[in-house]
């Protein structure tokens, strides 16, 4: 699916957030099984998390293109796991918490079912293997973040690993792939506020976030999420809408600057 995700995220951004069913269908359908046609594949996007819906006119819309990024909901995610690589080891905790219009809505927190717990992950989180022997099984924990995920932007600390990571996870247990949009906390600060280091763990004392127990999933996503509100405090006013933080969060300088002295110009 993520080659779906990708296509169609490149193909909205050039026709300004809209496809007609006719665009739609030409990127659809070369991913089109026997068992699926254009409209399952519809369904399993917006399942999958992936911020796509249809107009009264039957156009299909990318809604990140069009709602403001102050409004759009922000699932900020952590989590804990048993090794580095998903096909050898497994998450062993989540956390996450949902950020709306600068506010905290909803949390999720849960342990994950675990036979094998290395001693070194239990000196860096301080998981006991006790801690996880009646927790919820991974296809459990994995469906319940689904859920909670909704069609919110997927937001971490370093995104790439958690996002492959939980990636990876969900398509092993038949939960398809992660179409919400991805937004690194890492990216974004580099970006919005000048800092001699991006880690986490200096963020917490260079920003004097004190709600911290690094290395536990639950806690490390509350304090991503007041780096992505420190972030907020300095977006440029040409960002305006979802899709335009997104692409702001891993823009180049000189992109940046062109953007910036277009806009200057434009208030002139």
């Amino acid at each position: 699916m993520q080659k779906v995700f990708d296509e169609l995220t490149s193909a909205f951004r050039k026709h300004d957030g809209i496809l007609d069913e006719t665009q739609y269908k030409a990127i659809a359908e070369k991913h089109t099984t026997l068992l699926e046609d254009s409209d399952t594949i519809f369904f399993l996007l917006q399942a999958s998390g992936y911020p796509i819906s249809m107009d009264e006119a039957g156009k299909y819309r990318l809604d990140t293109f069009f709602t403001p990024y102050t409004t759009q909901r922000y699932c900020v995610i952590d989590i804990e796991t048993n090794g580095s690589k998903p096909g050898t080891s497994q998450v062993i905790e989540i956390g996450a918490v949902m950020v709306e219009e600068g506010n905290i809505v909803d949390r999720f927190e849960t342990f994950v079912e675990c036979a094998f717990l290395p001693e070194y992950i239990t000196k860096i989180t301080g998981i006991e293997p006790t801690d996880l022997i009646d927790a919820p099984t991974r296809r459990a924990a994995l469906t319940e973040l689904r859920q909670f995920m909704g069609d919110a932007v997927f937001v971490a600390h370093n995104a790439s690993f958690d996002y492959s990571f939980l990636t990876a996870s969900f398509e092993r247990f038949g939960l398809g792939g992660i179409g919400n949009p991805k937004l690194c906390t890492i990216e974004l600060a580099k970006r919005t506020f000048e800092s001699e280091r991006y880690g986490l763990a200096y963020l917490i004392d260079f920003l004097e976030i004190k709600t911290a127990t690094h290395h536990r999933a639950y806690s490390d996503a509350l304090c991503a999420s007041k780096v992505l509100e420190r972030s907020f405090e300095n977006v440029p006013d040409y960002v305006k809408t979802t899709d335009d933080l997104l692409r702001f969060s891993t823009s180049s300088k000189k992109t940046r600057r062109i953007k910036k002295e277009c806009s200057e110009k434009n208030r002139q």
